[in-house]
């Protein structure tokens, strides 16, 4: 069957003080590499990879990658079926225009869709955009199983894990398929059919950009239950590592076949065992491997002291993320947050002595935080400058869909699911927040913004005044393009935004009329 699969376009804040930038799409990569084995006849469009510097203005953010129309262009006539991925619901209009558009210029081809978002809000997506399938969940073998149908005329009704829609237009949503077990027999991502180059040469990647990069993932899933995470709706809460010598393997092969050095680890929480994160130390050691490797997602504490931390540097770590997300114990509890200072400050001195670049996310304005709950989040900022990690990030608040705690808020009747609450991520590292961008009725946007800055200052005075060479440092590496810290990636960010802002060409403004059944409110 041929297949064409799509990476649409995504959205970038112009305004956002953030290092935060898209890399290669690891999902859709996996869905190609299982339909190619299934012996489909498989065509990708990348719309970030193919189209990397194209910004369009929309309103007051910009689309980053080609247009509906310019991927439309480049779908073969004859594809018997489209793949649509969206990994992050903040991409949910975009998406939603280019699905209008393909049915339009191929009203006879079905319409799959599969990843984070569509699993959250599988009738919001079928609502809004003529979809035919949704694959729901962990995607491989639903795919293969869908894919393989619409190819042989078989029953697709009974195939566990999607969503679709009946002879009468009614959607029917069948139960989840079981996680895969057995991950290492999952086939590699299919990179051969992205252009890997563009993204590491535009610095499109997850993480600091230490040079040529390929995103890894070792691990799936998570045991926790945290109550802002979508991942216990799109994993379940069960945690799944792949094998060290097949994480290892995939790494060797993309250094010989790329010239890749940079591993950016996309899982939710890799470092869990203490057994696997240092047999895969040893093994980098034992094959004498020369890579960087880095973990930029928030990374657990539990298991990292001065042993594993040594262990994580000679193997090529050079960067981690932790995710205290509040200083306040209070807060921690409300978020089903399972950390205690404790664990968190261990991890940090040993991270730090073994010469690990550390990071540390909070997230403000949690709905139930109160003045206590913010004055302990300063304090802990403060700490963990002085304890001498290297950056930290503030963002508010955003309620992620079908999540814990989102659900609790639209049972409190604070939550709409239109395209304004869709598009919330984008805005949170913005330099202020607004009245219409929080879910904390404690305090006035104003006076989050403000402790968000108090947040910042606390960390930066303690760590930049007791070393004070590391602002030389950052100085001197942006004038050079070079990123060691997340500091430095984001002056490289938006270095990389004004430039592409400046490009001729780059002026119109982008105004898609609403969809049918979606309000002008929402749009």
């Amino acid at each position: 069957m041929k297949v064409t699969l799509i990476h649409p376009p995504v959205y970038i804040n112009k305004n956002g003080l953030t290092a935060l930038r898209p890399s290669l799409p690891l999902g859709l990569a996996y869905i190609a590499a299982v339909l190619r084995n299934d012996k489909h006849e498989i065509h990708v469009i990348d719309a970030l990879g193919a189209a990397p510097e194209q910004m369009v203005p929309d309103g007051d953010i910009w689309r980053l990658g080609l247009t509906p129309e310019e991927i439309i262009a480049r779908i073969p006539q004859d594809t018997q079926a489209i793949g649509v991925t969206s990994m992050w619901s903040y991409s949910w209009p975009i998406v939603r225009e280019l699905l209008q558009k393909l049915r339009a210029a191929f009203p006879d081809v079905p319409l799959v869709c599969g990843g984070e978002h569509f699993t959250a809000v599988p009738e919001l997506s079928m609502e809004q955009a003529p979809i035919d399938y949704l694959v729901l969940g962990e995607g491989e073998e639903t795919a293969v199983a869908l894919f393989r149908a619409l190819e042989l005329g078989l029953d697709h009704t009974v195939i566990p894990g999607i969503a679709f829609r009946k002879a009468d237009g009614a959607l029917q949503k069948n139960p989840r398929r079981d996680r895969i077990k057995n991950v290492d027999e999952i086939p590699w991502p299919a990179w051969e059919f992205f252009d890997v180059e563009a993204y590491s040469s535009n610095r499109l990647v997850s993480g600091i950009y230490y040079g040529k990069t390929v995103p890894i993932l070792a691990t799936r899933g998570c045991p926790y239950q945290c109550t802002y995470c979508s991942s216990p709706n799109m994993w379940t809460t069960r945690w799944y590592a792949r094998s060290p010598k097949d994480v290892l393997d995939e790494i060797e092969h993309y250094v010989k076949t790329y010239g890749a050095s940079n591993f950016p680890f996309q899982d939710l929480t890799a470092i869990l065992k203490r057994e696997w994160v240092v047999e895969f130390c040893q093994e980098v050691e034992r094959r004498n491997l020369r890579i960087t490797w880095q973990l930029p997602a928030g990374t657990r504490s539990e298991i990292i002291d001065e042993e594993v931390a040594s262990l994580l540097v000679r193997s090529g770590c050079r960067s981690l993320n932790f995710a205290p997300e509040s200083g306040s114990e209070r807060t921690r509890k409300h978020m089903k947050k399972m950390l205690t200072d404790e664990k968190l400050f261990r991890a940090v001195r040993a991270s730090v002595k073994a010469g690990l670049n550390v990071g540390a996310f909070f997230v403000l304005a949690y709905p139930t935080d109160e003045v206590e709950d913010m004055k302990a989040t300063v304090k802990l900022a403060a700490r963990l400058g002085k304890e001498g990690i290297a950056d930290v990030s503030a963002g508010f608040f955003f309620p992620l869909p079908n999540t814990e705690i989102t659900r609790q808020l639209e049972k409190e009747g604070k939550v709409v699911y239109d395209d304004a609450f869709l598009k919330l991520p984008i805005y949170v590292h913005n330099t202020f927040l607004s009245e219409d961008r929080k879910y904390n009725e404690h305090f006035t946007a104003k006076e989050l913004t403000k402790w968000k800055y108090r947040v910042v200052r606390a960390f930066y005075t303690r760590s930049l005044l007791l070393r004070p060479w590391r602002l030389v440092r950052i100085l001197w590496n942006t004038l050079r393009g070079k990123e060691t810290s997340k500091m430095e990636s984001f002056a490289q960010e938006t270095l990389r935004k004004l430039r592409l802002r400046k490009r001729p060409g780059a002026r119109r403004e982008v105004a898609a009329p609403p969809p049918a059944g979606v309000s002008s409110a929402a749009k």
